[in-house]
Order: C-alpha cells, then structure tokens, then sequence
C-alpha cells in the first residue's frame, strides 16, 4: 500500500479516466473525479499539476463561506466500485488496486451495522452495466457520508488528518463606564472519522492552530477584534503540515 500510494499520487488524472471509463453511464455525471483527485494531491502534498491545481482550488472552496462544507468528500470517490472492470491499458487499475490491497481477490466495504472490523466485498452493478463488469452475484452497497472500502489503517491518516476550523465569529471589545472587556465567540472543529465520515463539534479560540491570524491579540488587555475566518489544515501521507485560512 506504501509503495503504491507514493506511485500514484503524481498520477491523479488515473482518477479521472476510471470515472470515464470504468463506471456506468449514470455514475460519470456525478462530482466523482474531483473529490478522488482531492483524495490523491493531497496524500501527496498537492503535486504540480493541473489536476491537482483544480483539486486544491476545489478544496479551498468548500471550506469558503457560504456553506462550509467538508473539504474532501471522500464518499464521492468510488474506490470500491471500480475494482472488478477489466485492465485498463493506462494502467489505472492496477494504481487503484492498491487502494484495495488485502489477503482477497476485492476491496473490502465497512457498514456499521456489521462492527467497524467486519467488511464485506463491494462492487458495482447497474442494468446499465454490461455483464462482464461484476459478477453476476455482487452487488455494490452505497455509503453514505465515509468511504466505500475500509480506510482503517496508518495509510490513511492523512485523511483523518484534515482539520476545519470555522470561526463563525469572535468579538472583544470595552463597554461601560468602567471598560469591561466583553469577550464572545463562536468556534466549530470539523473532523474526520475512522472511515472518513465527517462531523462537526464545539471547540474554542485556545484551540485555533498556531498558523492562525487574526486573533493573536485575543485577550491581551482589551483591543477591539472583530474576527471571522474558516481554517483547514492537513498531513500528507509523509506527514507534512499544511493549512489554507479564508477571512470572511
């Protein structure tokens, strides 16, 4: 999986042909490619690329008000679904075998339901799909909201990584005759899951990041702030840090 990860992630059009030309008609029209590319670049550290240039753009404006939205979408990404169509001569599937290397012949699929350690094969299948493209015994079941194959593992800790920070407002200002310092703020920590399900939770100004701006004077004495921002940071697969802070 090591190996193949940093193989692949130069590579991030791969994902875009398996959408072209690996899924079923109906399949092609959704925002697949975009969030598989998201998915590579930044596993890799957003590669030079023009691929990765519109996944990082794409990233970047998701986490820009209005709405804030999960910057990777990785259950848009349909890894376990293309895994039973034939060779590609761009070698597309053998990259994403990788992502679905394990003791088996398939991806592995995780629901709930079944505990987080008990998956089961996942494959594609649509009346649209000839017949060659799965076997006739396996459907795929959707996820929503996580990925379609189990990302459990250390390998996919830069997924889990990412870190979204919107501080929908933060306000310190004198009032009264004696100068009070009234201090208030809103702040939400978007999170992702162990199979890569999104959440958001209460957090706070003393847990913005230290590559934050436009707070460091935030209860020192009392000058007048008036803040809003929305802050995402991230590991790649190597582990290196990045962020990305949109004010609005």
């Amino acid at each position: 999986m090591r190996h193949l990860l940093k193989k692949l992630l130069p590579s991030v059009a791969v994902a875009l042909s398996v959408t072209s030309t690996s899924l079923p008609l109906p399949a092609r029209a959704q925002t697949y490619p975009i969030d598989c590319a998201i998915l590579l670049c930044l596993s890799g550290g957003w590669p030079a690329s023009v691929p990765c240039a519109r996944a990082r753009a794409e990233f970047i404006r998701r986490i820009t008000p209005w709405p804030v939205e999960p910057p990777l979408q990785i259950w848009r990404c349909p890894m376990g679904a293309s895994y039973e169509t034939p060779p590609a001569s761009n070698s597309a599937d053998r990259i994403f075998e990788a992502l679905f290397q394990n003791n088996s012949n398939g991806p592995r699929q995780s629901f709930p339901a079944r505990g987080a350690a008990d998956p089961i094969v996942a494959t594609w299948r649509t009346p649209e799909a000839p017949d060659y493209l799965v076997p006739a015994d396996q459907a795929l079941r959707l996820v929503q909201d996580r990925a379609d194959i189990d990302i459990s593992g250390p390998e996919f800790n830069f997924v889990r990584s990412i870190r979204v920070f919107d501080v929908r407002y933060a306000r310190q200002h004198e009032s009264g005759r004696d100068g009070d310092c009234n201090r208030s703020a809103t702040v939400v920590l978007g999170t992702y899951g162990i199979q890569g399900d999104f959440a958001w939770q209460r957090s706070s100004i003393a847990a913005l990041p230290a590559d934050h701006v436009g707070l460091e004077r935030w209860g020192q004495n009392c000058p007048g702030i008036y803040h809003r921002s929305v802050f995402v940071d991230w590991r790649d697969y190597e582990g290196n840090y990045g962020f990305e802070q949109v004010n609005y």
